[in-house]
């Protein structure tokens, strides 16, 4: 049971609470730029690029800053064309 909790934060070299914090940091982030977004919505004229901003950072800090191991049962797979 308590591999469920480690496995996947180990994956991206993470121990459990630091995945957390940055779970929550990119949920709060995500939160805003959501709430932000719904009143784009109600008023266009505010938060004119807050929805768009929030998911450019976030993808660069998730994509473009990632370290990911693969789990220590995984096989390798080839995709096509690599």
């Amino acid at each position: 049971m308590i591999r469920r909790f480690t496995e996947h934060p180990a994956s991206v070299n993470e121990t459990y609470f630091q995945h957390m914090g940055m779970a929550f940091g990119f949920g709060s982030k995500m939160l805003v730029g959501s709430i932000a977004c719904f009143l784009h919505g109600l008023f266009p004229w505010v938060c004119l690029t807050r929805g768009s901003d929030t998911v450019r950072v976030l993808h660069h800090r998730m994509v473009s800053h990632r370290t990911v191991r693969p789990p220590k049962d995984a096989t390798t797979v080839v995709a096509a064309g690599d």
